[in-house]
């Protein structure tokens, strides 16, 4: 992740990123309101989600950017993106083409526990 935020410096100011330097993007149908799935971001991922109108993502696992659907073609065109008022999560709406889940379902929010015994 780059030392110098490519973001205004308006914008970068706003953000409190947790330790890593990261944001919880919460990603949204921007017709339906349906919940699609959580990612993280640093500013360049934010700034490439902005700049390039596709989602761009911090994998923590893998330690580097990935664009949502580039392999699987389940991409995420962005419909606008907000930051919530403590500055600490954004939500992306979007125009999901196929399943927003690597799992291949719709939604990564797919597990209803009040169907699971606590």
């Amino acid at each position: 992740m780059p030392d110098e935020s490519p973001l205004s410096p308006d914008l970068a100011a706003r953000l409190k990123r947790d330790a890593y330097g990261l944001v919880a993007a919460v990603v949204q149908q921007h017709d339906t309101g349906e919940v699609l799935m959580l990612g993280w971001m640093d500013d360049e991922a934010l700034h490439r989600t902005l700049t390039e109108g596709r989602v761009t993502f911090w994998s923590r696992s893998r330690g580097e950017y990935w664009r949502k659907g580039d392999t699987s073609g389940h991409v995420q065109h962005v419909r606008s993106v907000a930051l919530d008022c403590d500055g600490d999560a954004l939500l992306v709406r979007v125009d999901q083409v196929g399943a927003a889940c690597h799992t291949g379902e719709r939604t990564c929010f797919f597990t209803d526990l009040s169907a699971v015994s606590a």
